[in-house]
């Protein structure tokens, strides 16, 4: 009996950033299905997945002109966000629809 070699196991979350990162069409089009859905809890979870997919908070902070520990709260688990930061980061993700390159970071 032969053995497969083992793969290190890996998170959804995970999986679910590294697809963003390999296709960044795909991850405009799972973006815009979940905003269509309109779950607040499904919005923040893929708002939080496509932070880290494309540059992380630093970079929504430097292109939302919002503090990073603001966003770093607004993106937890637990953050409610404010309309005024909900919009700053929607504006900044509105880019995705196939107007991005794969070289790109977080949509400008």
């Amino acid at each position: 009996m032969s053995v497969m070699p083992q793969t290190p196991a890996r998170s959804h979350e995970q999986a679910s950033v590294e697809a963003f990162q390999a296709d960044p069409d795909y991850a405009a089009a799972f973006f815009s299905a979940v905003l269509e859905d309109g779950d607040q809890q499904e919005v923040m979870i893929a708002l939080r997945r496509m932070t880290q997919a494309f540059g992380g908070v630093p970079k929504l902070a430097e292109q939302t002109d919002l503090n990073a520990t603001t966003l770093y709260r607004t993106l937890s688990p637990q953050g409610n966000p404010e309309m005024k930061t909900l919009t700053a980061i929607l504006k900044s993700a509105r880019s995705l629809g196939g107007r991005r390159r794969r070289s790109e970071n977080w949509p400008q």
